[in-house]
């Protein structure tokens, strides 16, 4: 027999220590992709909010595969992508300890939702913020120009203060936009600066940033389920049915010396609400509000209908904004805001470059079993009912 690190390998991994409580719900982006300066200036990230899941049919085109020229159905996940408004720049210089910010430029207008993030307590306050800040613009001393130009000279590094548009996420039921700082990857450290200042105070869409079959990261916390015992939080197994004071347990939490527990022994505590970067997920489709091909009509369905199923999405509502259609799950509950970042590898898979085509979209009620694809469907099936 061989060794048992061998024939019985552990339970759980030790690479998501300490799995504790996310501070923040946002997900941080660690790393950016990787700058080249001979592409134009772009924005590497993107803010979404997690509307629901549905299932698509299309054919598999993926030459060598089983399933090539074969029919498919797949979960998709449906995120909300409002457009973002960039506010702000900020510029950072390399040091020997990695980047240091060396200025911090805002926008002359700042909206209410964004001001909002700074107080504790809105309707109290006096709601001065940035009132100094947006002096800089009209001071006559040309303030604006020279922190312009300093990061122009010194930096390296430029990304975006972006926000949320949350007022126009209805569902929410929130007025506090989230902040994040996002990248300017392509061109030097002048044309960066030139595309972010152009950008203060407008809207960013969605498809400004990706493209339908592009492959895409996905940071935010999962949902959370509280504290749990080791057979749910690390997998191990449960003890036979006769074990004394209980079986879902480690039968050995160690030996004697050392005269403690080792971290790598599963023990219970809290499961979920943990900061996750799921990579590599495809873009199946991207939905512009007010086009044609914003619902979920396709070429082999011609059936006129909304992307949104009946009855709306379960703990979310109805879709407003531009959309993304994602393949498989992502982390988090409904409502949860995710970032969204280029991928940092280029993928060069057949899996990954091939050309989605979808067949049909699934829009029946996700409340129970869903039998009818839109109200029309469902009107004809019943007949007319009293009044």
């Amino acid at each position: 027999m061989s060794h048992r690190k061998f024939e019985h390998p552990r339970h759980g991994s030790l690479g998501f220590l300490p799995k504790k409580r996310s501070v923040h719900p946002r997900g941080k982006v660690k790393t950016f992709p990787k700058d080249d300066a001979s592409k134009a200036c772009h924005l590497t990230a993107f803010m979404a909010f997690k509307a629901g899941m549905t299932h698509i049919m299309r054919d598999v085109d993926r030459p060598g595969s089983k399933l090539h020229k074969k029919e498919a159905c797949e979960a998709v996940t449906l995120v909300e992508t409002p457009p973002m408004v960039v506010v702000g720049l900020v510029g950072y210089v390399r040091t020997p300890f990695g980047l240091r910010s060396l200025k911090t430029v805002w926008a002359e207008h700042l909206s209410d939702e964004v001001k909002r993030r700074f107080y504790k307590n809105w309707y109290k306050s006096k709601k001065k913020a940035f009132t100094k800040a947006a002096l800089k613009h009209t001071d006559g001393k040309g303030t604006f120009e020279k922190d312009l130009a300093l990061i122009r000279k010194y930096c390296t590094v430029v990304r975006a203060i972006c926000h949320t548009q949350v007022r126009k996420v209805k569902n929410l039921k929130q007025k506090k936009a989230h902040i994040m700082e996002i990248q300017v990857n392509g061109g030097d450290a002048a044309a960066k600066v030139d595309f972010a200042t152009k950008l203060f105070e407008k809207q960013v869409p969605v498809d400004a940033v990706f493209s339908k079959d592009e492959m895409i990261d996905i940071i935010g916390c999962t949902r959370g389920r509280g504290y749990e015992g080791v057979i749910t939080r690390w997998g191990v197994t449960r003890l036979p049915r006769k074990t004394h004071r209980g079986l879902r347990k480690v039968a050995c939490i160690g030996s004697w010396h050392p005269a403690r527990v080792s971290y790598t022994v599963g023990r219970t505590g809290q499961h979920g609400y943990h900061h996750r970067t799921e990579i590599n997920k495809k873009i199946y489709k991207l939905g512009k509000a007010g086009s044609e091909d914003y619902g979920a009509t396709t070429e082999f369905d011609p059936t006129v209908k909304d992307i949104n199923p009946m009855g709306g999405f379960s703990h979310y509502g109805i879709l407003r904004n531009d959309y993304l259609m994602i393949k498989g799950g992502v982390a988090g509950a409904k409502k949860r805001v995710l970032t969204l970042r280029r991928t940092l590898v280029p993928q060069t898979r057949k899996l990954a470059t091939e050309e989605i085509k979808l067949k049909f979209i699934d829009t029946s009620s996700k409340m129970g079993h869903g039998r009818f694809q839109t109200p029309e469907e469902k009107l004809k099936f019943y007949g007319r009912t009293k009044a």
